[in-house]
């Protein structure tokens, strides 16, 4: 089974993949984070300003009475729903910072490995360089030696 590429540059991260929130995978939680992306999006504003639209028209023209000018039960509606938005909103960008964090931390764990893994790489390079150049000081000798055996003997 191969991997493409994306899931093989992100295989470091996958060590750290159980990491959660501080505050928890709860339900709670998962429901902020979920009202949070919501009320974030062109669809939820558009559905919104609609459903004040139609509000305001039906109110004001009277054709429902129950929240007349100056539509007291829509600035309510309002205030209860920044009420609730508010603080979840905050919830969903603390447990996303949190989960920010983990993976910066696990991120710069992994850096770590490669510098030293990279450190280690060097460092066995530099022996294998010096190693091939003492080997090549004793072929010279080596061959000096026998050449110089050689010429003595003819």
């Amino acid at each position: 089974m191969t991997q493409s590429p994306a899931r093989i540059h992100m295989r470091y991260l996958e060590p750290h993949g159980h990491l959660g929130s501080t505050f928890g995978d709860d339900p709670f939680g998962r429901f902020a984070e979920r009202f949070a992306r919501a009320f974030g999006t062109p669809k939820f504003l558009a559905v919104q300003t609609g459903l004040v639209f139609i509000w305001l028209i039906l109110n004001a023209a009277h054709v429902t009475g129950f929240d007349p000018y100056p539509f007291i039960l829509l600035n309510l509606a309002f205030s209860t729903q920044a009420a609730y938005a508010a603080p979840m909103i905050l919830l969903a960008q603390t447990r996303q910072s949190e989960r920010d964090r983990q993976w910066t931390e696990a991120d710069a764990r992994h850096r770590e490995e490669i510098s030293d893994a990279i450190l280690t790489l060097l460092r066995q390079n530099t022996e294998l360089t010096q190693q091939v150049h003492d080997m090549a000081e004793q072929i010279e000798g080596l061959t000096r030696e026998v050449h110089g055996r050689v010429v003595s003997t003819s």
